[in-house]
This record gives structure tokens, sequence and C-alpha cells, in this order.
């Protein structure tokens, strides 16, 4: 493989779970109560595809202003907090396997959904070591849709099949593989059945 690109939270660092603590204070208001398993099928998606779906779980519906108010008031909470996270964040391996693949020349992509993506590269010291970044800000459609994927390796210059996707959630091995990508799961070979093969996390990896 040639491209490397990776998701961003619970992936690269350890943000998920602030998703999940704001997500969980939004559902409180509709009185549904997000488990750690509704949360899953969070992971990977956008905000709005994510309100959504908390919202059909909750049966409510919000006005085009409420929803999204919503939207913004999860994501004041999610960046409240991040708003004093550090390189600690990062993932067991994580820092060693970008700087081996940087060592070997190999060229490194994000592929988020976040909108906070470049915020949290920055505060966790590993923005410089990305060759192009594709978060949130600039897709239409969110995953298991390939655009990120697909914008990422064109970021990098490189072919989709030179590319190799790592991800955590159903949605972006979907994605991943939908744009023709070898993609390697990171977390739970239940959970990521598809993927072309499963890690625990990033320590020891080889290229």
């Amino acid at each position: 493989m040639k491209g490397y690109i990776f998701d961003l939270d619970g992936v690269l660092v350890d943000t998920a779970k602030y998703h999940y603590i704001a997500w969980k204070t939004i559902a409180k208001e509709f009185n549904f109560e997000l488990t750690p398993q509704h949360n899953e099928q969070l992971k990977g998606i956008g905000r709005e595809v994510s309100l959504h779906q908390i919202l059909q779980w909750a049966g409510k519906t919000l006005s085009e202003t409420d929803f999204t108010d919503t939207a913004l008031r999860k994501n004041k909470l999610y960046l409240e907090q991040i708003s004093s996270i550090d390189s600690s964040e990062l993932l067991p391996g994580v820092l060693n396997f970008l700087q081996l693949l940087k060592a070997h020349h190999k060229k490194i992509a994000l592929g988020s959904a976040s909108r906070n993506a470049r915020l949290v590269l920055e505060r966790t010291g590993i923005l410089l070591l990305f060759d192009a970044i594709v978060d949130g800000t600039m897709v239409s459609k969110a995953k298991p849709d390939p655009e990120v994927f697909l914008k990422a390796a064109e970021g990098l210059g490189l072919p989709p099949a030179d590319c190799c996707v790592f991800e955590d959630a159903p949605a972006g091995v979907q994605a991943a593989k939908s744009a023709g990508m070898k993609v390697i799961g990171v977390g739970n070979p239940e959970v990521l059945k598809a993927a072309d093969t499963v890690i625990p996390n990033f320590l020891n990896m080889k290229i």
C-alpha cells in the first residue's frame, strides 16, 4: 500500500467517549437513555445523521430550527469535553505507527466525519504527520457512503486500490469497501466482520 487513511475517533484518538457523553446528554432531553449499544451505531456517522437516529429511537420530532440548535448544542458539549486534551488521548501505538509510515515515505490521510478533526489532530500533536485531511466540513455524504475516503485518496494523489483504511465502525468499513480500498478494523472482530483483518490496537504494528 502507498497510502494509509485513518478515521479519527476510536482509531487514532480516545475521543469517541466524549461524543458518547455529549449525545447521552442530548438524548436525556428526549427522555431517552442512550446505551453503549446504541452508541455503536452512531460511530463513524455525522452529527445530523446521528441526531436523526436518536430522535427516531426516542420517537420524537423537532422543527428544522430546533434540530439545528440541538445539533449545535451537542457540538458545544463535545468541544467543552475536548478543550484540554493532549497527546495522552492518542490510542496505544498510534504515534509510533504514524512515524513508521513517514519513515518509509508512505502517504497519510485522515478520513473522518468529525468537523473538529483538525483541532483534535493539532491538540494531540500529530497534525503535521498528515499529507491530506478530509473531515466533515468537506463532504456532503455520511459513511457508509465512500465520499470521505475517495476524497482522501484524491488528496494523496493515489488511486483507491493503493490505499488502506483503518476504521473502528461498521459504517466506516462499508464505506472503505465501497471505495475499493483495503480496510483494517480497529477494535472488536465481531463488530467489524466485514473488514479484511482486525487489530486490537496499533501496538507492534508493522508495514
